[in-house]
Formats: structure tokens, sequence, C-alpha cells
């Protein structure tokens, strides 16, 4: 059973062509990968290697900015009641960390809230939203995190009880409508910075509000918990990501979060921070917590001030981060055995597998290594004692995962996320049928050519172009990353 071979596509002009005439100072190979990458001609590429902090753009270009600043500052002023709600992944939990210490450096102390994955789910869910009640006290004021931009039902109980929401979000919306919230500030509804994660959003809000109201508050300081969110959510390496990603890393060694500091540390960072090192040394750490169903354990890490707790947090999730790794390797044999038995590459356009002794909090790394191994469009899911599956998908390029869920709804619970990696829930019974659902809705809506396993190059070089001259200008181009 294998997969089907790469076919090698090269990406745009070839590299002699490309940069004949060029007047740049900069090494012809380095401006012709930047140029390969969408930057256009006459754009300065000393501004896109070495960006400044001070180019961030106005954050009220993005929809609902002002309103959402003006109902903070009314609640700051008013000494509301506000909880803060995030999902329990890393973009979720340092969104979170984000916005309590914007929060209180305007003198609020807001109270935060995490659902976890098993028995609660993703998002504003009924579960996770009565326990959060329960925990009070209810808020005046609930700021939604990396969640909320399509829980319609959810938002509308909260307002009859008497709660306002704000969501900070950057998930794909509903077509079908929007919450009734009192902002909803997700660039995905109408602005350049689709790109951003959450915790970029939360930033972008930070910046609107020290632009209205300043205070002695240095958002430069917070930045690492950007730039170890929007790695490890894989958004585009493009525009203000890779400015705030360049002077996050950079800040990192030297952080003043004690839960960061600590897991540099456990990790064996050794003064120095990489894309590599935050994408498979602290993302996976912050994300194991979630996993394992402990998400506040990792909130604890990145909210403590205590330099001996944060220290002993970081083991904590060092040790999650072990058990997740024992989880991932059984499902995954158990899946490559599974498909053994009943999958064929060339007939079968997609990878829908569900198992009763797979643990939730593991499955969408699963989907993640069978989508990069077979080239296919894979949900992984993990189904209860009930008989309700919660999963995760991962997609190829061209596929959009959340339109192939609003096709198969019919199928699901529920279901959202973003184009290339998404959840569902979904009864047992009904796999099957989602299954063929999800072959069709891919069959129908791609070609074979577009189906194919693509590997884009952006130059051909000869042995003697790789000079010293050549790394030194390719590591120009880092921070690296998706996109």
């Amino acid at each position: 059973m294998r997969a089907q071979p790469f076919k090698w596509i090269a990406r745009g002009e070839p590299f002699e062509k490309q940069t004949n005439g060029s007047v740049s100072t900069f090494p012809p190979i380095l401006e012709h990968l930047i140029r390969q990458r969408g930057l256009p001609p006459g754009v300065d590429l000393e501004g896109y290697l070495r960006p400044r902090l001070r180019d961030l753009a106005d954050p009220f270009l993005i929809p609902d900015m002002k309103i959402a600043v003006e109902r903070v500052f009314q609640a700051i002023d008013n000494g509301e009641k506000v909880c803060i709600y995030g999902d329990y992944d890393v973009d979720g939990v340092t969104s979170i960390t984000l916005m309590r210490r914007i929060l209180i450096a305007y003198g609020l102390t807001p109270r935060y809230f995490i659902p976890r994955r098993g028995p609660e789910g993703y998002g504003l869910s009924t579960a996770a939203l009565k326990r959060c009640m329960e925990e009070g006290p209810k808020p005046d004021l609930l700021i939604t995190v990396d969640c909320g931009t399509v829980s319609i039902n959810e938002v509308a109980a909260l307002k009859a009880d008497g709660v306002d929401v704000l969501i900070v979000d950057h998930h794909e919306p509903d077509p079908a409508g929007r919450p009734d919230c009192c902002a909803l500030v997700n660039p995905k509804c109408g602005s350049d910075f689709t790109y951003l994660c959450a915790a970029g959003v939360v930033f972008k809000l930070g910046h609107a509000m020290m632009k209205t109201r300043q205070i002695d508050l240095d958002l430069k300081e917070l930045i690492d918990l950007v730039a170890v969110a929007t790695i490890s959510d894989i958004v585009p390496m493009v525009g203000e990501n890779r400015l705030m990603v360049r002077h996050g890393l950079k800040h990192l060694p030297s952080t003043l979060n004690p839960g960061l500091r600590a897991l540099q540390e456990v990790t064996g960072m050794n003064g120095s921070a990489t894309s590599m090192d935050v994408g498979f040394r602290i993302g996976p750490r912050l994300n194991a917590a979630g996993r394992m169903d402990v998400p506040e354990d990792a909130l604890a890490t990145l909210t403590t001030d205590c330099r001996r707790l944060a220290n002993d947090l970081a083991q904590k999730l060092d040790a999650y981060n072990k058990e997740r790794q024992t989880h991932e390797g059984l499902i995954r044999r158990e899946a490559v055995e599974m498909l053994t038995k009943d999958f064929d590459p060339a007939r079968d356009p997609v990878i829908v597998l569900g198992s009763r002794t797979w643990h939730h909090g593991v499955v969408g790394i699963v989907a993640s290594r069978l989508m990069r191994q077979y080239h296919k469009p894979t949900f992984v899911i993990a189904i209860d004692e009930d008989g309700i599956g919660k999963g995760s998908g991962r997609s190829i390029d061209g596929i959009s995962l959340v339109e192939a869920i609003r096709a198969c709804e019919d199928d699901l619970i529920a279901g959202g996320g973003h184009a290339m990696a998404a959840g569902l829930s979904i009864e047992e019974g009904k796999l099957a049928t989602f299954r063929s659902r999800f072959a069709d809705y891919v069959l129908n809506n791609t070609s074979p050519e577009q189906r194919q396993p693509k590997l884009m190059y952006d130059a051909e070089i000869s042995f003697d172009q790789l000079s010293l001259e050549f790394l030194a200008s390719y590591d120009l181009l880092q921070p690296f990353g998706s996109g």
C-alpha cells in the first residue's frame, strides 16, 4: 500500500530569468526565493527581512475593533465582572494569558475558564458554559478567545441570561450568520489580516487599547506569547505574523514569563530560539496538557509569577508529553493496520477511521501524520462508551474541511474549524455514511490532478552555487514556517 509519488513543480520563473536586471544589495538567490513566495517587485527587501514593530498596521482596520475597545473600557471603568473563555490548545492558552495580562495592566483582574477536551469539547459548548457559570461569579462580560465565531445558539443563551459576549477569534465564520455579540473581532470577517492566529488578534486588541488609552504597559514584553501561538497553530508565516514571530523569538530567551523560561529549561534550549524550538519543544508540551484533559496546567504554567511553581508545572507538562507520545504511537499503529486491511490509495480519496479504544486528545496528531503519509484528507475519531465520536481532521491543498463538513452536516452532531484542520462530533453508527459522503464531496469538487501529491520548489541551483554566502543569506529568511 503506497501513496502516489510526488509531482515536482517549479514555483514561478527560473532563477536566472527572475533575477536579470536586479539592483538589490542582497544575494540574487535570496531575492529570487522571496519573490517566488509572493513579495511584489519594488517592495523593500530590507523591510521584509528585518521588519520593525513600529511597522505594525493600524489595529482598527480589523472589523468591530473600535466597538470591542469601547466595551472593554466600559467593563474596566465600571468594575464589571469579566471572564476570559478560551480554547485548550497553545493558541487558546496563550490568548487567555495575553488578554489577562492586558486587563490586569488596566486595573481589572478577570477570572478565566478553559474547557476540557474530552467531556466538554471545543469552544462554547453547553457543557463547558454550564461549568463556567457554576464556578462563578457570573460575568457581566465574557471575552472568548480562539473560539466563538460560529457559536450562534450559545451566545444567544448567554445574552438571554444577561451576559455580554465579546468574541476575539480567527476561525472561519458561518455563512448562515454571526452570533448576537457586542463585538466579533475576527480578521476573517473582512480584513487583510486573515492569517493571524487568535493570540495575534488579542495582541492587536491590546495595541488598539493602548492607542486609545495609554498606560505603563510594554506590549513588546508579551510578544513572545504571540510567537509561540503563531508557530504552534501553524498559521502562515506572512505579513505581521512574520514580524511578530521574528521579534517574539528574539525576546523568548530573555522572557519575563516564568513559565516560558521554565519550558525552555526543561526542553534543553540553549539561549536562543527558532521556529523549530517552539514547534517541536515548547508547543507540544503546552498542547499535551490539553490533550490529556488537564489544560489548566498549561494555563497555570503561563500565568504564574512564581518561578518555583513554573518549574514544577513545566516538569508536569513534559510528563504529559511523554504520555501523549505513548498514546499516539499506539493509535498510529492500529490506524495503519486498519488501512492495510481496507484502504486502497488509488481508489479511496479520503481516510476516515474511528475506534472506541483511542484517546480523544491525540487523534489530531495521528490524522496529521496519516494525511502526510498518504496525501488524503483524513479524519481520525475517538468514540466514547456512549457511541459518540469526537474527531480531528487534516486536509491537503485545495480541499476545505470546513466546506466538506457543511456538505456532510446531516451526518454530524457538530463540526467546524479551518480549511486545513477541523474537528467534528458524530454518532458511531453514521461513520460509514460520513466516510462515503466525504469521499463524494472530494471527488466531486476536485480533479485527479488536484489530488496528486505535489512538491513545490523555488529554484534549481548548481553545486557551485552552494557557497558560504548562500548559506549565510539563506539564514536571513528566518523565521521559517507554514505558507
